[in-house]
């Protein structure tokens, strides 16, 4: 009797650990797929990636994420949406995490929403995003208030 439940335990033991070995494995695959999820559902595409909402979400994914000359003009002056690709693909996850948790970007980035995401969901989006790896070219520099933006803007009042 001894015997057959040590034999019981390795055997159970055995499987918990192959189990592990292949959920650890398949994570970085199933986190990158979430962080797909989460910039998609988000909505970061609709302003980090050009032509995204204009054509209702069907842009190749190679583009996604490589940041948009469209200006957004407002009393704070002219912003435009990061290349986040090349934004993260110059940080670790852990900058990425302090990054998500003090930016305080101007409008109309709605920083406070990223800062709500937990851990997780950051880690997720930073896995999908260095999945996707460094693309495009840095978005146009900011526009101070009073100064003419080169190219098309949304006007906020």
């Amino acid at each position: 009797m001894k015997l057959r439940q040590v034999l019981l335990a390795a055997t159970l033991a055995a499987v918990a650990t192959a189990n592990i070995a292949a959920n650890a494995a398949e994570a970085p695959g199933a986190l990158a797929q979430r962080g797909r999820y989460l910039v998609r559902t988000s909505g970061c595409n609709d302003c980090h990636t050009p032509g995204y909402a204009q054509s209702g979400g069907e842009v190749d994914e190679k583009l996604w994420l490589t940041g948009d000359a469209l200006g957004w003009q407002g009393p704070w002056g002219t912003t435009y949406a990061t290349n986040l690709r090349l934004l993260l693909a110059a940080m670790s996850e852990r900058q990425w995490l302090v990054h998500a948790r003090t930016m305080q970007p101007r409008p109309p980035m709605p920083w406070f929403n990223v800062r709500a995401m937990n851990d997780d969901d950051l880690k997720a989006i930073y896995a999908f995003v260095k999945k996707l790896g460094p693309a495009g070219s840095p978005a146009p520099a900011y526009v101070p208030p009073g100064k003419e933006a080169a190219g098309p803007v949304v006007r906020f009042p």
